[in-house]
């Protein structure tokens, strides 16, 4: 079928490198478990600044003479500590339940909801306490069973940004592996999964990356991996024999926005490896923002070109008590259909597990 897509001419880019840390923080009791002590050693091996802090969830004093400077600031500032709080969210429809292993993220996407959720913690902290979570995610599958129990380990981070750090992802596909009815799901903007491919995971870990148009990863998603590498990742991901899975979100309308996710799944077509085509999923997810979001955005990325015209769009109330602004029906059901035809068209056996 033709679109009248026009293939549009590479750019030269740059490798996204791991990231690294300005500044960390340790809470103390993090250096009494075996993986704080190991993130401790390779601070010191980086020559990387560190301060002690008595909460993971109290962390002041950040560099910067702006607002703007600040979020900045805590965008590359990562904070050790451990995960005290073991009841796990809901987090649908993607899992049942959200696994907490890290909060916040390095990335600089202006749309993402971290920026209210967040609120004035944006700063990165990771969990040291792997066997405490693992723990309560062993009682949560237990007292499901038969059923299957679905985790998401990506709710409110980019774990795979991460891992190069912490290793967390690597035990949780290890522990998964051998449980029945439990089932880890991630979602990342990241490629760098190579620690991840030589793992016994016994396909009980879906491994999703976000996906977008040209427009959209170019304008809204400073910091994060180039979609080639996302997509030389996923591959690698199929080869090793993951279940392999595609969020598309935000959709976002724009002028021209139908040659721009046609070309995107054309793309993906045509770079994918055969593997990557036997369990495939996509997930949609369209554009959102609530009052809180759309000033805290304004205020860090003050020259966006993220539409946020509330005249423009439909309210529909959110779980937090928050009016959410999404499109009009009209545009939702243009945007639903247009993609999934596209995604049939290039993936006739994938599945779409929803559209929010």
């Amino acid at each position: 079928m033709g679109t009248g897509v026009k293939e549009k001419p590479r750019r030269t880019l740059r490798p996204t490198k791991p990231f690294v840390p300005d500044l960390v923080y340790f809470e103390p009791d993090a250096l009494n478990y075996p993986k704080g002590q190991h993130i401790m050693e390779w601070v010191k091996s980086k020559d990387i600044p560190y301060r002690m802090t008595s909460s993971h969830n109290r962390i002041t004093n950040l560099p910067g003479e702006t607002d703007q400077e600040k979020y900045r600031n805590a965008k590359r500032t990562l904070v050790v500590g451990v995960r005290k709080t073991l009841k796990f969210d809901q987090s649908k429809p993607s899992a049942e339940y959200a696994i907490p292993i890290s909060t916040g993220c390095m990335g600089h996407c202006h749309y993402c909801y971290l920026q209210t959720t967040l609120g004035a913690k944006p700063y990165v902290r990771v969990y040291v306490n792997t066997p405490d979570i693992i723990g309560a995610a062993k009682q949560y599958i237990e007292e499901r069973s038969p059923e299957i129990t679905r985790f998401e380990a990506a709710c409110t981070s980019d774990p795979v940004g991460l891992e190069h750090i912490t290793g967390s992802l690597a035990e949780l596909i290890t522990f998964m592996a051998g449980e029945e009815f439990g089932r880890l799901r991630f979602v990342t903007k990241y490629h760098h999964v190579d620690p991840l491919l030589s793992l016994k995971h016994n396909g009980h870990t879906r491994i999703r990356f976000s996906i977008n148009s040209d427009y959209v990863i170019r304008n809204f998603e400073p910091s994060t991996s180039h979609f080639e590498e996302r997509i030389e990742a996923a591959g690698k991901v199929a080869r090793a024999g993951y279940p392999l899975g595609f969020i598309i979100a935000p959709i976002i309308w724009y002028d021209g926005w139908q040659d721009g996710y046609a070309e995107l799944l054309k793309r993906l077509a045509d770079t994918l490896p055969a593997e990557a085509t036997k369990d495939l999923t996509f997930e949609m997810i369209q554009h959102r923002f609530t009052k809180t979001a759309k000033n805290i955005i304004e205020q860090r990325y003050p020259k966006t070109k993220l539409e946020m015209d509330i005249a423009r769009r439909k309210q529909k109330w959110g779980r937090w008590g928050q009016f959410k602004y999404v499109y009009p029906d009209e545009q939702q059901n243009a945007l639903r259909e247009f993609i999934t035809e596209r995604i049939f068209e290039h993936f006739p056996e994938a599945t779409i597990d929803y559209f929010t």
